[in-house]
């Protein structure tokens, strides 16, 4: 696929990774980083599970339906603005 990842598609499902879980701003730092550098994916600082990154996934040009953390394809509410309001750390 040649078109660019669309930003908002970087951050996981809301229902796969909550913005509550204690090791989120770890996963996505490990996320980023693995796009920034184009590396496939990053190891889970968790679990140590390999996690395919978003741009990996978006480059094979559709979806394996696998629930993949951060799958491209899916829909639904992403990030910490996925919450309900009353949810959510930000204004």
């Amino acid at each position: 696929m040649t078109d660019e990842l669309p930003r908002a598609r970087r951050l996981p499902l809301v229902e796969r990774l909550s913005p509550r879980d204690g090791s989120y701003a770890r996963i996505i730092s490990a996320h980023e980083a693995a796009i920034r550098t184009g590396a496939p994916g990053y190891v889970d600082p968790t679990s140590g599970f390999f996690v395919f990154a978003a741009a990996e996934l978006w480059e094979r040009g559709v979806c394996c339906s696998s629930g993949c953390r951060h799958c491209p394809y899916d829909d639904g509410p992403r990030g910490p603005r996925g919450l309900p309001p009353e949810a959510r750390s930000d204004p």
